[in-house]
């Protein structure tokens, strides 16, 4: 077997999948016309530099009042596609519950090695704390987020020793947010991902949530859509399962209905994923 029960690329491909019975072009497309509204509608700072590279900025989405906690989100494309501006449409029901949402763009593979895509995920947090002021967020009040390649960089966020890495402190995150998330590396170099990724076996070990201990124990919920491809449900059991054997406090959900796509829509018009945000930041 080449990883857990599947014998052939095609298997770990089938099992890995997000994009089966979807149209990326009509998904992308749609997901740009409603991120072009929310930049219209919300007061925005737009690609502020986290970092020297031209790939390292953020769009932040101002909540109406100053001191605001902060909401920090990574978006999916399996770490090879996309990038922030297609997912400016999540932060609506954020800032009017007056969160402030920083949304992040970083440098993909292969034009950047993994290790540095993580990097750069790491620089973004440490650039919301530092500029907590010229923000107007209270640094003590930070979350995360992420989808798919977003939700494994999250836990990855979760897994860092800012104290060490930053000299920032390791209570840094008040909660994460990891939907749909990929904890375990090792099925990448057996799949098409591979001439993207180019994973090495340090990268696996390195940078595989399931394989790390958080320093602290920050809260912690998954989610995963009951219409994703099988994969996705066993990862997130996974790393319940490690997080729950370190004492970790973490929560799980299956959302039946959704997909790997359509999950994104638990952003919006009060849906779950803004009640847990808001629990971690204790807004009612």
């Amino acid at each position: 077997m080449l990883y857990r029960h599947y014998a052939t690329q095609e298997e770990i491909d089938r099992a890995h999948d997000p994009m089966l019975g979807r149209d990326p072009s009509v998904l992308v497309h749609d997901w740009r016309k409603r991120s072009e509204a929310s930049r219209a509608k919300h007061r925005v700072s737009l690609d502020l530099a986290y970092g020297p590279s031209l790939a390292e900025r953020m769009d932040v989405f101002h909540a109406p009042c100053p001191n605001a906690p902060v909401h920090v989100f990574y978006h999916g494309g399996y770490w090879r596609s996309l990038g922030h501006r297609e997912f400016s449409f999540i932060v609506d029901d954020l800032v009017a519950s007056g969160i402030t949402v920083a949304v992040v763009n970083y440098a993909l593979c292969p034009q950047v090695r993994f290790s540095e895509l993580v990097r750069q995920s790491q620089a973004a947090i440490a650039y919301v704390y530092r500029n907590a002021a010229a923000l107007e967020v209270d640094p003590a009040q930070l979350s995360v987020s992420g989808h798919s390649a977003g939700g494994h960089l999250s836990a990855m966020l979760v897994s860092t020793d800012w104290e060490r890495v930053f000299g920032l402190p390791n209570h840094i995150i008040r909660g994460a947010l990891c939907v749909s998330g990929l904890y375990d590396l090792r099925p990448f170099p057996w799949s098409w991902l591979q001439p993207k990724l180019q994973l090495t076996g340090r990268d696996i070990e390195e940078f595989s949530p399931l394989g790390l201990t958080p320093p602290l124990q920050v809260p912690v919920q998954l989610a995963v859509g009951g219409q994703e491809p099988e994969a996705f449900e066993q990862q997130m059991a996974d790393y319940v399962t490690h997080l729950a054997q370190a004492g970790h406090p973490v929560r799980h959900h299956v959302l039946a209905s959704a997909d790997h796509f359509s999950i994104l829509e638990h952003y919006l018009e009060n849906g779950c994923f803004v009640e847990w945000i808001k629990a971690f930041h204790d807004i009612g």
